[in-house]
Formats: structure tokens, sequence, C-alpha cells
């Protein structure tokens, strides 16, 4: 198999950094070449970006996680919009809106996503979107958002971000990708119990997919229920390749074009 680029992998928690080494060794061996670590509030922002310039191979998104919404002060945007403009910070995220869990309001959730929005515009650096539960209310607010971005003929307009981990209907990613975002495909494509989801991920264009590891949550099957890690991408591009009738390989070439399209990646450290 070619090499595989995890887009989404919290290597700044806690459960991940313990044995990082490791955990880095274990990627690389299993074909891992790159590897993009979100921020969930500042701290682990911060603690993102001085990962990203331990290793080549590392790469940052910063933002503030909707469950961490009220954490947002008078300072976040300061704080972020300085973050963000380190060359190995390639997004805006972990962000969106998070209607299951409920830590924060959704008036607030909004307020807070759409200042990260607006920031994301101002870098001009594409989104890592968050959802759960809150799919209207994230279109409705993506699309308005892609809309500007486009009508100031924007760098972004045409690779604005990615839907991470998306587990929605066929309906609700068309739109989206209509727009131009990419569709994060994680362990869950691989449960035995998720043929509707499979279905839905087997109908979508490869052109628009990205692979992502969500680690350390949603471990791919036979790992379900413990940690995940980014030596576990393969797992997820094999299955993806199973549902797209098509090779490892070719998943891994889609894929990884897709992510270099979208992330612009700069490679030096």
């Amino acid at each position: 198999m070619d090499g595989l680029i995890d887009t989404h992998c919290h290597l700044n928690f806690y459960t991940l950094l313990e044995d990082l080494s490791e955990v880095l060794k274990r990627a690389q061996k299993a074909g891992v070449f790159r590897i993009l670590i979100p921020g969930t509030d500042l701290e682990t922002s911060q603690q993102a970006v001085k990962l990203s310039q331990s290793h080549p191979f590392l790469f940052a998104a910063v933002g503030i996680h909707p469950n961490d919404a009220t954490k947002w002060n008078g300072d976040s945007l300061h704080v972020l919009r300085t973050l963000a403009k380190h060359p190995k910070v390639v997004a805006i995220g972990e962000i969106g809106l998070d209607y299951y869990r409920r830590k924060a309001p959704q008036h607030l959730q909004k307020e807070v996503f759409q200042s990260q929005l607006k920031l994301a515009a101002e870098l001009e650096l594409p989104v890592i979107v968050h959802n759960r539960q809150a799919t209207e209310d994230i279109l409705k607010m993506l699309i308005m958002w892609q809309e500007e971005l486009t009508d100031k003929k924007s760098p972004i307009a045409l690779r604005p971000g990615v839907w991470h981990s998306f587990s929605g209907n066929f309906q609700a990613a068309m739109p989206a990708i209509q727009r131009g975002f990419y569709l994060g495909i994680s362990g869950p494509i691989t449960y035995h119990n998720a043929l509707e989801h499979q279905n839905v991920i087997a109908r979508l264009p490869l052109e628009s997919l990205l692979l992502e590891t969500d680690a350390p949550f949603l471990s791919p099957h036979p790992f379900r229920g413990k940690r995940n890690e980014p030596a576990y991408l393969a797992i997820i591009a094999e299955k993806l390749a199973t549902l797209h009738h098509t090779t490892p390989s070719e998943i891994a070439k889609a894929t990884t074009r897709n992510a270099e399209q979208l992330f612009a990646w700069r490679t030096s450290n």
C-alpha cells in the first residue's frame, strides 16, 4: 500500500502522549507518513503546535471544540490567531456544533463556531468541522460561510474544509461536497453493525474523502473499545477499498491527493 495520511489524530491527548515515541514508530511502520493534530481548546492547540515542531511529518490545527465553548473568552481569538500563523498550522479546528453532549448552550456554540469561521476566512485556512446531532445548523452555517468566501474570491472557497468523522446520510453529504468540503472517514466504517453507514460511504466520490483515525477514539474493528492510534489507519483504508471495489493502494493515492489539495502542506519544520 502507498503512504497514508491521518488527517485527524489527537496526539496532544495524554493517552497518546504517554508513549508517543512508540505510537509514532508504529504509525510509520504501518505506512502513515503524515499526521494532522487538531486542537480542542487553547491548551491542546498550543500542544498541537509544539508537537508539530518536533517531527517533519506532524502538522497542526488550532481551534476550540463546541464542547469547550464555555472556555471562550476575550483573549481566545487573539491566541488562536497567533497560533494559526505558525507555518506548521494548516487548518482551524476542531470546531463546530455538538447538540448531543450539550456541554455548552447551543447559542454559545454557534457564536464560538462563527467567530472561528471568520478567523479561518481572515487567515485563508480551511476548517475541521465537528458535528454531532446538529446537521441542519452545521450545513446552514457552512454553506453561508462558503458562499461568502466565493463572493470574496477567497483562495479557500474551493477547499473550505473537512467534515470530520462523517457519520451522516447521503442527503447531508452532498450539499457539503458540492461546495468543496471533504468528508473524513474513520473507524466506524469497519464495524459489523454499521451497514447503513457503509452503504452511504460506498456511494460517496473518492475525490471528496479523507482518511482519519480520530485517535485515541473510534478504534476500528478488531480493536473497537481499545485505545486507537494512527497505525490503525491502514485498517480503515482497507475497508474503504472494499466498499469502493478498489485496492488499498488506490485509496491511499486518492486520499493523499485529497489531503494535499485541502491542507496545502508545507514540509518545512
